[in-house]
């Protein structure tokens, strides 16, 4: 059978053009070639890009794509850290996925989402003696401290502040150039480390902290042949909890973003029910920039569009177009909570963190502690404090990974609703 040739982006390579808009790159040449699938060249490899419903539907698909070899060398040395879940394929992700999963019960993460509650209380006792805060690193110490109490992570006063700037620089300067990135990896290697001794202090029977908490559970955690994960393995899924729920310091910034910017929608969240505070998080889940694509590496041919999909080609999913793709949501620049109201919860349509099914397939497991910390957040800014926001650059920086306004959200005058 005759196959169409695969739309291709003129350019020889296509990494600067990606790297000066990487949210909207994918879309925006998709469009204008008038195709959900093109060809491209980035850090000279041979790339497939992807976007809209349907592309979703195929890259979660296990008999078409595999993660083993997608990620680049810079991300598995900052962001993922080498040998974690994110890279492992068949059974073997299988198996590795359900221990996440396990850590992530309803009551769990109400847990977590009451931890949080009480450093979020704490923190604005202490913000009524400051002139100002600013609101992102304030953030990630407050989702630090919350996540190692949860999960069972010793964290003495005095390494509070490094342990929150090195598990920040894993999401936050991942994506950088230069110095940025050169830190993450520095910062990468020492949480490694820290990790690993704690891992093996549990394992000799060292730390007593409780049974159900993730850093036991990843240190006695077992691979499919029995053995217990190399202590540097155990780091990085350890890590893996506690990176991404402090990355929820990036959310709660848009949040605060997207109250500050739509005041009528911030009136009705102080006393909307929690249906629409959940309705406000999931829009601002899918209007605001987070992940703008992830990778993955054709397993077998296949046919799409008239195409022919090559095996061992990596290929890229568009997540910030499909989260504003026309064709799945109406009007999609605009913010509307409401939308939700009647959204049919297709799990290739809003995808900020990963599509289809988290149990079986690719999909970070933890949406859903960042759903819980996300809606505590709002409830925080939206009804238990109250704050002013001075002149500051609020536009949010699409060049930035992640994208955030270059204030990382300064109030000022922070008080008490009740005092």
């Amino acid at each position: 059978m005759r196959h169409n040739r695969i739309p291709r982006d003129a350019r020889f390579d296509a990494t600067l053009a990606a790297l000066r808009d990487p949210y909207r790159y994918i879309s925006r040449r998709a469009l204008e070639l008038g195709s959900d699938l093109f060809e491209t060249r980035l850090l000279l490899r041979r790339t497939l890009c992807m976007t809209g419903r349907e592309a979703a539907q195929l890259f979660y698909d296990p008999q078409r794509f595999k993660r083993d070899g997608a990620s680049p060398p810079a991300v598995q040395k900052t962001l993922f850290g080498e040998g974690g879940v994110q890279g492992l394929d068949g059974a073997e992700h299988a198996q590795r996925k359900q221990l996440f999963l396990s850590l992530m019960t309803p009551e769990r993460i109400a847990e977590l989402v009451e931890i949080s509650s009480g450093e979020w209380r704490s923190a604005a006792m202490r913000w009524r003696t400051r002139g100002s805060v600013v609101l992102y690193p304030a953030a990630q110490e407050i989702l630090t401290r919350s996540v190692c109490r949860w999960a069972g992570v010793p964290l003495r006063r005095t390494e509070v502040a490094a342990r929150t700037r090195d598990l920040s620089a894993l999401f936050d300067s991942a994506g950088a150039l230069g110095l940025r990135h050169f830190a993450a990896r520095l910062a990468r290697k020492r949480s490694e480390r820290w990790a690993a001794a704690l891992i093996e202090r549990i394992r000799r029977g060292e730390l007593a902290i409780d049974p159900e908490a993730a850093a036991q559970r990843i240190a006695l955690h077992r691979d499919l042949a029995g053995e217990l994960l190399e202590p540097r393995i155990a780091a990085v899924e350890l890590l893996n909890v506690l990176r991404p729920t402090v990355a929820v310091a990036v959310y709660v910034v848009l949040i605060a973003h997207a109250l500050h910017e739509h005041p009528a929608h911030a009136e009705r969240i102080r006393f909307a029910p929690d249906d629409d505070v959940l309705h406000f998080v999931q829009e601002v889940r899918r209007f605001y920039p987070f992940f703008p694509a992830v990778p993955a590496v054709v397993r077998e041919d296949f046919e799409w569009l008239g195409h022919r999909v090559p095996a061992g080609e990596r290929a890229l999913l568009d997540l910030y177009g499909i989260n504003h793709d026309p064709r799945i949501w109406g009007d999609p620049h605009a913010f509307r909570p409401e939308r939700f109201r009647s959204w049919l919860e297709n799990p290739f349509d809003l995808v900020p963190q990963g599509g289809g099914d988290a149990a079986q397939g690719h999909r970070c497991p933890g949406e859903a502690i960042a759903l819980g910390l996300m809606q505590r957040a709002v409830r925080f800014l939206a009804r238990e404090i109250e704050y002013a926001v001075p002149a500051q650059d609020l536009d949010i920086d699409f060049r930035r990974l992640p994208a955030l306004p270059p204030s990382g959200f300064v109030m000022r005058d922070v008080r008490l609703r009740k005092e």
